[in-house]
């Protein structure tokens, strides 16, 4: 099935790419979550329209990325949150939890959707998350988990 992606997609492409994949990862997953519309002869009006969205919001150039990933990488991030005694939390924090940290630490804002948890983070503790910034520039975050 052929899709236009409305966002940004690990592994498939960015907004406004137009790309084919199989009709059951498009149906149950792309669509549904507003991640990507269906193709049509009249989508192309949307391609370039997200196209434009996209140059405004993202960052140009490596050096602006690598500047960001400089102010990110410098920031010390605690955030709290309920748990139980042993450690545990009550639920996991979220890449939106991340991203409002970071701004409320002082560092630059950050799109929860560019923000990648690799195991779901359930305890207490320190603990590494990276920030895509640009295709070629991940920043690396070091968030300290504390109990509220």
């Amino acid at each position: 099935m052929k899709i236009i992606l409305t966002h940004e997609v690990s592994g498939l492409g960015a907004a406004g790419d137009v790309v084919d994949v199989k009709d059951g990862y498009a149906r149950n997953y792309l669509i549904p979550r507003k991640f990507a519309i269906r193709w049509t002869k009249g989508g192309e009006k949307d391609v370039e329209q997200i196209r434009r969205a996209r140059k405004i919001h993202e960052i140009q150039t490596i050096e602006q990325a690598n500047q960001v990933k400089a102010q990110l990488e410098g920031v010390k991030v605690r955030l709290a949150v309920r748990a139980g005694d042993a450690g545990r939390l009550f639920g996991s924090v979220t890449p939106a939890d991340i991203a409002s940290a970071i701004k409320a630490a002082g560092g630059p804002e950050v799109d929860k959707r560019r923000i990648e948890v690799g195991t779901p983070i359930k305890s207490l503790g320190a603990h590494q998350t990276s920030v895509r910034l640009h295709p070629e520039v991940d920043a690396k975050v070091s968030i300290e988990v504390v109990a509220a």
